[in-house]
């Protein structure tokens, strides 16, 4: 089995959420409601209190998508910088089946990918082992 099978062809991961253009934004919220205030029944007129606990709701909504938002961004580059402390280190795919040492990391959606000086590709999961150049399987590295 190829070690790369399990990720898709897909382009580097885009660092904007892309369920961000689906979202209604805070101008289109203010449009609705003062759509909905203009065209509501006049004989038996929504609460005032009732549109603040919308205008509230709306705002918590909004400001959750932007926290998930950071932390998706947070994790990306969390995963980038671990995966570029692999450069020059020795690394053997989780079934043992390729080794080499890493030339580069590519980060995609849905997984990071190091390429080996032999040009080789090994997707960065759980079961890889990563070691020093010339250290054996299985040793422990060295700690300074």
């Amino acid at each position: 089995m190829d070690p790369v099978s399990a990720t898709s062809s897909t382009s580097p991961a885009n660092f904007t959420s892309a369920t961000s253009s689906n979202m209604v934004d805070y101008d289109a919220f203010l449009k609705l409601l003062v759509a909905e205030m203009k065209n509501q029944d006049p004989t038996s007129p929504m609460e005032s209190t009732e549109y603040v606990a919308q205008l509230a709701a709306f705002s918590q909504v909004e400001q959750s998508v932007q926290i998930n938002a950071k932390l998706d961004n947070i994790l990306q580059a969390s995963a980038l910088t671990q995966a570029t402390a692999m450069i020059g280190k020795e690394i053997t795919s989780a079934g043992g089946e390729v080794s080499g040492i890493v030339k580069e990391v590519k980060l995609y959606s849905d997984g990071v990918i190091a390429v080996l000086e032999s040009g080789e590709k090994v997707l960065i999961e759980p079961g890889i082992e990563v070691r020093a150049p010339g250290q054996a399987p299985g040793d422990e590295e060295e700690t300074a």
